[in-house]
């Protein structure tokens, strides 16, 4: 399997994951809120920033799917390195309020990780294009 189909199928795992936890936030927020990793769900208006959460993963994943439907693979390796920011600052924050360490590493820390391969190889994928010689143009006789 090439390079590319390989990025491909990442990117678009990560984009559906991210899509469809997102979505959890926002539909039932309550029930998704405890898969985060922290030890507890906010209480009386608190819950509003989970849908904000939501929000924010929904809106990345959109952005990583429009990268990669667009053809703009070397744009989406760099979205996917930053964008791998945000999984490791959720990893850091569950640490740092004593949620669960495992979820904390395991989805966080794990799904930021893969990220940042998925965007480094997206990016030796495309630096390959890039750095391909350019033929000169045929001398009229």
């Amino acid at each position: 399997m090439s390079l590319k189909k390989i990025n491909t199928v990442l990117a678009a795992a990560f984009i559906l994951f991210i899509l469809w936890f997102g979505s959890e936030f926002i539909l039932s927020p309550a029930t998704t809120a405890p898969g985060f990793g922290l030890p507890s769900s906010p209480s009386g208006d608190g819950g509003g920033f989970l849908i904000i959460k939501g929000i924010r993963d929904v809106v990345l994943a959109l952005v990583l799917g429009i990268l990669l439907v667009t053809g703009h693979r070397r744009a989406l390796g760099w979205a996917l390195l930053v964008e791998a920011l945000a999984a490791y600052g959720d990893m850091t924050t569950v640490l740092a309020h004593h949620g669960s360490v495992a979820t904390a590493l395991g989805v966080h820390g794990l799904t930021a990780t893969l990220m940042v391969v998925n965007g480094l190889l997206m990016m030796r994928e495309t630096r390959t294009v890039a750095a391909a010689p350019a033929m000169p143009a045929p001398q009229p006789a």
